[in-house]
Order: C-alpha cells, then structure tokens, then sequence
C-alpha cells in the first residue's frame, strides 16, 4: 500500500527548494478536521478553502459548520485565507448515493460522496488557475486513504492539475486535530455529514447508552 504521507512530504520538499509558494486549493469538510491541516499546509502553499459538501444534512449543520471555519480562520492567523462556498444543495448528494441509502458506512456510498466532492474540487481548481488542489478529508480516521488519493490522482489526470497526495491522520495528524479543536474550542460533530451517517451515529449512541 502505498505511503501517501511519505509521498506528500516528499513534494513539500521539492517546493520548499524552489522557494515558491504554490496556489492550493484545499477541499475542506469542517473546521476541526481543517485545523491540523491548515497549520501544515499554510507554511508552504497560498491556501484558498473550498467548502464543497452536498452531503451535510440538515441545511442548520451545514450553515454551522460553514461558521465554525470562517471563525478558525483568524484563530489561526489565516485571516487572508479565502473560504469559497457553492450553494447548498444537498439533491447533488442524494442523486449520486440513489439506491445505496441502505449501505454501511465506509462502503460505496462513500466511495460515490468522495467522488462527488473531489470532482467538483478538482474542477474548480482546473478552471481557476490553481497549481493544485487536495482534501482534508484524510485526516479522518474513519475516511480510507488510499480511496481519495486514488480518486484524486484519476481526476487530476481527468483536469490537466496536480493533485497532492496525503494521509493527514498519519504522524499524529488526527491527534493534533484533536488538540486544535480543543484549544479554539471547535463544534466537533459526532457524524460525518450525510443523513446515513447520522443514522449510524444515533444507533451507536443508543447501544452505548444501554450497555
């Protein structure tokens, strides 16, 4: 399997030795999930935050999380960070996932979201002259890795733009997102997005409540 951390570092250095600071386009999912990453990347790239996520549901959590990271970003001394936020419009999702409501989570239906999300990104970063374009969704422990940089490095290849490998979880990613969230006091929410995802999280609640 490959170490998509070990390849992004690699291409951080490369950068880093050309002494130029990349247009990144960064596909963002919430705020506690962008802070480790933005403290990564913000060192090496000009970062514009691409807000893309048809799945959130209710229309009340998607506004809230939006929220959340326009208040991180001045928490964080990124307050010249653009935030770029399409419209609500959560039948994107619903179209693409058709059929597959009943799947667990972690399965196709996800594979199809990632997708969807990253696609959108990809192009948005092809059509405004970005140098590349990654997600912050691998900082999760529960997103699969080797999914999103495979669907990424395809539709880079699809676009004509670089497409950054990562797995920000991996080298305490995920544990220092953690911290960050705490520390700026995040809105940490207990589900991915999707109302399939809640679903999962309510039943697990449930059973933990009854054990």
């Amino acid at each position: 399997m490959e170490n998509y951390k070990r390849i992004m570092d690699a291409e951080i250095e490369k950068i880093k030795a050309q002494k130029k600071r990349p247009r990144l386009l960064l596909h963002v999912c919430c705020a506690p999930c962008s802070s480790a990453v933005l403290e990564q990347l913000s060192a090496v790239f000009d970062l514009t935050l691409f807000f893309y996520n048809p799945n959130i549901s209710p229309r009340e959590e998607f506004d809230f999380r939006l929220q959340e990271l326009h208040r991180l970003l001045p928490l964080m001394g990124l307050s010249e960070a653009e935030i770029v936020a399409p419209p609500y419009d959560n039948a994107e999702f619903e179209a693409v996932v058709k059929g597959m409501e009943n799947l667990a989570e972690g399965g196709e239906r996800c594979r199809k979201c990632f997708w969807l999300r990253l696609e959108k990104s990809v192009a948005f970063a092809k059509e405004n002259a970005f140098d590349c374009v990654t997600t912050t969704l691998s900082v999760s422990p529960h997103k699969n890795a080797a999914w999103l940089n495979e669907i990424g490095l395809e539709l880079g290849e699809k676009y004509g733009i670089k497409y950054l490998c990562s797995d920000f979880k991996k080298g305490e990613g995920y544990k220092r997102s953690c911290a960050l969230s705490k520390e700026y006091n995040l809105y940490r929410q207990n589900y991915c997005g999707c109302v399939y995802s809640k679903q999962a999280a309510e039943k697990r609640e449930e059973r933990n409540f009854g054990q």
